[in-house]
């Protein structure tokens, strides 16, 4: 695989189509929406409205100056409005109708969150040595999220491990190799607009009909691909990798 991260290699190109050829269907129109969160609730992902793009670069809250456009929850407690309850998805997604929508993670899902380059690299190398790959949504902004697992909410909170690696929202901008979002959390759930006039949208490249895994059988490979992908050796970030679960 080349190590070559200026644009995307001929393999990361046919990969990024093969992908696309097999993207679940996201049909027009509202049913194509609902269909696709109602699966993504169906999976156990507990989702929960967030803001849409409005004229422009802005975001449909009233927030002068939004940091996050369309990329955030409505409400501030949308960790515990996260829900898989089909009734209420559908309730929000026809009220709605140009909403986005959150998935919380650290419940039933960790998201582990890469540069798209260092993730197609990375998908392949998966894929290719036949370790179980769980749903993979694409973000046109350059990123791809591994659905994976979560790591638990352990009894003893003295059991947590702590991570360097862990993302939360207001931490974004400090993690643009690997984030892992885990309690605390959200990512945007496919489908999904961002902001700005060329359609830019967060897809499913696999949906999430596919098993969540182990976010530890998906992590050397994805660490060793970003730290690549800054030109960094790998043992450079392993400070920063969790050592037991």
């Amino acid at each position: 695989m080349s190590a070559e991260f200026g644009g995307l290699s001929g393999r990361q190109g046919r990969l990024s189509q093969w992908l696309r050829g097999r993207r679940p269907k996201e049909t027009a129109g509202d049913d194509g929406r609902e269909a696709l969160l109602l699966a993504a609730a169906g999976a156990g992902l507990p989702l929960a409205p967030a803001a849409h793009p409005a004229a422009g670069y802005r975001c449909s809250c009233d927030r002068i100056g939004c940091p996050t456009p369309a990329r955030h929850p409505v409400s501030f407690a949308w960790q515990t409005q996260s829900t898989t309850d089909r009734a209420q998805i559908e309730r929000w997604a026809r009220h709605q109708p140009q909403a986005n929508f959150i998935t919380a993670t650290g419940m039933v899902h960790d998201v582990l969150d890469v540069p798209r380059e260092a993730g197609l690299e990375a998908l392949e190398r998966l894929l290719a040595a036949g370790i179980e790959v769980g749903p993979v949504a694409e973000s046109d902004d350059g990123r791809l999220l591994f659905f994976t697992l979560t790591r638990g909410t352990p009894v003893d909170e003295d059991e947590w491990w702590p991570c360097e690696l862990d993302c939360h929202p207001e931490t974004m901008d400090e993690h643009p190799g690997l984030r892992w979002h885990c309690r605390g959390s959200y990512v945007l759930v496919p489908p999904a607009q961002l902001p700005g006039d060329d359609g830019q949208t967060v897809h499913w490249l696999r949906g999430p009909e596919h098993p969540l895994p182990d976010p530890l059988s998906l992590l050397e490979v994805l660490t060793d691909a970003c730290a690549r992908y800054a030109g960094e050796e790998p043992d450079q970030v392993t400070g920063a990798w969790p050592l037991r679960h």
